[in-house]
């Protein structure tokens, strides 16, 4: 009688603890929903980071006269201030985006794209590419830690180790936009299509496809980013 008293308690002990796990959905369901907030969060700010880079670039590699250059610098920072909003409204209260320090980290992004290509341009050849690469990954790498203290998640992480990989891979992503227009020069064309009255042919080119390289490595930097942050 002892014994199945003590392997009945055992019993009714076991299943009080897999009803207790069942019971708290925080167990097994919030890494996976801080999973799924890390991963849609990466993508809308690749996203948003990889449409205005892209439109920036596309316009200052052209013809650059006053107009272009206005224009691009408005939409890098229209970029930039919506990479904020994605990053303030995954890691805490969205609040007011034109509160001043969140501005100023809107700003520094910004400045940072322009001083990528001014050193760039004025070195010159793999050099300049592989110098203002360097240049970035630091200019990223501090930014992301005042966006960090904007948003005040300061202390979520050790800023001297985690900041470094995101911004290196973005800044790797940028030099081949770089690498597309100064050390490229093809493109791929279908044959003409003839729809109806038209004809349409498809060309995809060098920077097409940088693009598309940068806005993968901006994914995976910011889901690195993300993912950390969240974590803590």
């Amino acid at each position: 009688m002892r014994e199945n008293a003590f392997h009945n308690e055992r019993v009714a002990a076991e299943r009080g603890r897999n009803m207790s796990v069942i019971r708290q959905p925080e167990v097994l369901g919030r890494r996976a929903r801080r999973r799924m907030v890390g991963i849609t969060a990466s993508v809308s700010a690749a996203a948003v980071e990889t449409v205005a880079v892209g439109l920036w670039f596309a316009l200052v590699i052209g013809s650059r006269t006053s107009s272009t250059a206005l224009a691009g610098l408005g939409i890098l920072f229209c970029g930039s201030l919506l990479r904020a909003g994605v990053f303030g409204a995954t890691v805490s209260e969205l609040g007011d985006l034109l509160q001043p320090r969140r501005l100023v980290a809107a700003l520094a992004l910004t400045a940072g794209w322009v001083v990528w290509l001014f050193v760039a341009e004025r070195i010159g050849d793999a050099l300049g590419v592989a110098v203002a690469t360097a240049v970035l990954a630091a200019v990223f790498a501090g930014q992301f830690v005042l966006e960090q203290r904007a948003f005040k998640r300061h202390a979520c992480y050790r800023v001297t180790v985690t900041p470094v990989l995101p911004a290196v891979l973005l800044a790797a992503g940028a030099s081949t936009l770089l690498a597309a227009v100064w050390f490229t020069d093809w493109g791929i064309s279908s044959p003409p299509l003839s729809l109806g009255f038209t004809t349409v042919a498809l060309r995809i080119e060098a920077l097409q496809v940088a693009i598309v390289v940068f806005g993968l490595l901006s994914f995976l930097a910011h889901q690195r980013r993300f993912q950390r942050l969240l974590d803590h």
